[in-house]
């Protein structure tokens, strides 16, 4: 019993120092909270292939399953420091010490880090020693007349508390729960409550034509034509997502240019803008996966912003970064080769959301997003390759990656059961840069058939398909291949996401009864 109260204790000091912490994070940077610092220092040092095993497993979940690994060692951790503070409270003290000290360093480690970043591993170190000197002095104090003589606790010779001092020890372990349950909930709200100032979006001085017919109301099951923006996808590094202030935003252009210059929020949305209707497709996705999404997209046109700097020498790269230090590098000879490549300030009809990165963006159509989509934009950077790298350049990953063309089969859902007769098999295909020409499937071992197309947009736009089916009972497989619009089909070839995305063809199996 003795044991577990040690225990007990460092478990409960570690939890009012995450708290303390998370709480002086909220104040000043949420990503700064000792659990989210150590989090993000481990998807930076996280081999590739794991990272990538996390994606397909977990999916949008993998940064809450991170969180929860961190906390979880924490913890255990923590109550080995209780445990050492019961045979000398000076090494319970070190190790609390140590573990928040480690935090602390990790948050100083992220790229734009600055000494206020420290501060709330210092609350945590802090609290967390208080409190472990408060909890172990009531485990070691007996409640007994000091005439008394001496009781042990046969299983582990350690002094015998009486019912006083477990209360004593009870009621201090639930004041510092309930302590920690509000520091925690305080700096979660003070996180929450920053709200993005609102913007007035200007009108496009070239805008996109409406949309055509959705299929969707003709096919069920198929994704929409456009995507919603709280449906688009979300995969990035950031345990927090970045909020940034819209007045002191500034965007800044240097490196290999003639003249570096930066332009505030209002200065850039004073530029002419242009509309376009793109699809954004992330280099993680799986054969068939959904981290894939089509959009309207506002901006500004990237050359625009790139010509008033000018260009000095040969650079090869465009780097940009974001509000948090986080880089990403684009092949120069892309963003000129006269795609609608921009810096986008909205997102189907209303300016950006947080989380895909407000208060501006990049968008590069046909490259994955892991080379051409910097979300909270902050700095772009004339450069070449040989001088410079990026996040996912130092991990190894392509540096020129135009996204595959692939189909999807939306419905039916894959191992989903279906009644027999007239139904229809549809999806989505997308080969951006190049148009969707053509989308066949296979049902069993039957021929390839080619479906029914859905409108072109444009051809950095996916496209719907569909294709009538008379299901017969049973058990079948479906099959799925896409072509562009120079006749090229799909890569049949497996390849997992790394270095330059998936390949392969999607079959699922229905049964049908």
């Amino acid at each position: 019993m003795i044991r577990l109260r040690h225990a007990l204790s460092g478990i409960l000091a570690a939890v009012a120092g995450i708290a303390a912490g998370h709480l002086i994070a909220g104040f000043l940077d949420p990503a700064s909270s000792p659990v989210l610092a150590i989090g993000s220092t481990v998807i930076d040092l996280t081999p590739t292939p794991v990272k990538e095993w996390a994606i397909a497993r977990f999916g949008t979940n993998d940064k809450l399953i991170l969180q929860g690994s961190v906390l979880v060692v924490t913890l255990a951790l923590s109550a080995l420091a209780g445990l050492l503070a019961r045979r000398r409270l000076a090494l319970g003290i070190g190790f609390i010490v140590l573990l928040t000290g480690l935090a602390g360093a990790a948050a100083l480690s992220r790229p734009t880090a600055g000494v206020r970043e420290a501060v709330p591993a210092l609350a945590a170190m802090a609290v967390g020693v208080a409190v472990l000197v408060l909890l172990v002095r009531r485990v070691a104090v007996p409640s007994r007349p000091a005439d008394a003589p001496d009781e042990v606790d046969t299983a582990d010779g350690a002094p015998r508390t009486t019912g006083t001092s477990r209360r004593g020890f009870v009621g201090a372990a639930l004041g510092v729960t309930a302590l920690s349950a509000l520091a925690a909930a305080g700096g979660q709200l003070r996180a929450g409550a920053r709200s993005l100032k609102r913007i007035v979006l200007p009108k496009p001085a070239d805008a996109a034509k409406a949309l055509p017919t959705d299929l969707a109301g003709q096919v069920p099951g198929i994704s929409p034509l456009r995507t919603p923006t709280a449906k688009f996808y979300r995969v990035d590094t950031n345990l927090v997502v970045p909020q940034v202030d819209a007045d002191s935003w500034t965007l800044e252009i240097d490196g290999m240019v003639e003249k570096p210059f930066s332009m505030t929020l209002q200065e850039l949305l004073a530029m002419p803008m242009i509309e376009r209707d793109i699809t954004m497709t992330c280099v993680s996705n799986e054969v068939g996966g959904g981290y894939v999404g089509a959009a309207r997209w506002l901006g500004v046109r990237l050359t625009d912003v790139l010509d008033r700097a000018g260009v000095k020498g040969s650079p090869d790269q465009l780097l940009s970064t974001a509000v948090d230090g986080f880089t990403i590098s684009t092949p120069l000879e892309v963003v000129r080769d006269g795609r609608d490549a921009m810096i986008a300030v909205g997102m189907n009809g209303a300016q950006l959301t947080d989380t895909h990165g407000f208060p501006a963006r990049l968008i590069t159509p046909g490259l994955y997003g892991f080379v051409g989509a910097t979300k909270w934009l902050t700095k772009l950077t004339l450069t070449t390759y040989a001088a410079e790298q990026a996040y996912w350049t130092k991990r190894q990953w392509a540096t020129d990656a135009p996204i595959k063309t692939s189909a999807r089969i939306d419905t039916p859902a894959p191992l989903s059961t279906v009644k027999a007769g007239s139904i229809a098999i549809g999806g989505v295909a997308w080969a951006q840069h190049r148009g969707v020409g053509k989308v066949e499937v296979k049902i069993d071992d039957g021929p390839w058939q080619e479906t029914k197309l859905g409108p072109a947009v444009n051809v950095d736009y996916w496209r719907q398909w569909y294709l009538p089916w008379d299901a017969k009972p049973g058990l079948h497989r479906l099959a799925v291949r896409a072509f562009d619009n120079e006749g090229r089909a799909q890569l049949t070839e497996r390849a997992t996401p790394f270095p330059s995305g998936s390949s392969g063809i999607q079959e699922v199996v229905v049964t049908v009864e």
